[in-house]
């Protein structure tokens, strides 16, 4: 099994990627130049963590200014539709189908559960400056304090 990426540390450019949205339209990470961008990882759409943190988000979008939110998880694009839809949450959800960008972002991680070890995302995030640099990384963050760590680093910044 390969190593996996480190997470990108504070003060280092955020790996580039392009991957589909919930409306299967191509999103480049680089096109968002010039606005900060808070990138989360996230395992699975509509699940009791992932949906406490995809809504806690969305409740705080009004405060966040013209960041840009981006979700990804490695759903296809039909399912974060229905997330989406389901929760009415306005920002950008990311299909990493194949979990490539995961990796790049040293995200996809060996998990345990009920003695089962298996390979999957590892809830995090990482709020990038307008240059693409990592101003904040929350690797392992719960779901309930991506909105307050958000709204902390943008305080700060």
């Amino acid at each position: 099994m390969p190593t996996p990426a480190a997470t990108p540390a504070e003060g280092k450019k955020a790996p580039a990627f392009t991957l589909l949205d919930q409306n299967e339209t191509k999103v480049q990470l680089s096109k968002l130049a010039g606005r900060k961008r808070l990138v989360y990882f996230y395992p699975r759409a509509s699940t009791p963590g992932c949906t406490t943190q995809a809504c806690g988000l969305r409740d705080i979008a009004g405060e966040i200014g013209d960041t840009v939110i981006l979700g990804i998880s490695p759903d296809k694009p039909a399912s974060l539709k229905k997330f989406d839809d389901k929760y009415d949450l306005g920002f950008t959800l990311l299909s990493d189908l194949d979990h490539a960008i995961a990796e790049k972002y040293g995200v996809w991680v060996e998990k345990k559960n009920y003695g089962k070890t298996y390979m999957g995302v590892q809830r995090s995030a990482f709020l990038l400056d307008e240059d693409g640099k990592v101003i904040k990384a929350w690797p392992k963050i719960s779901p309930k304090d991506t909105p307050t760590n958000l709204l902390a680093a943008l305080a700060e910044s």
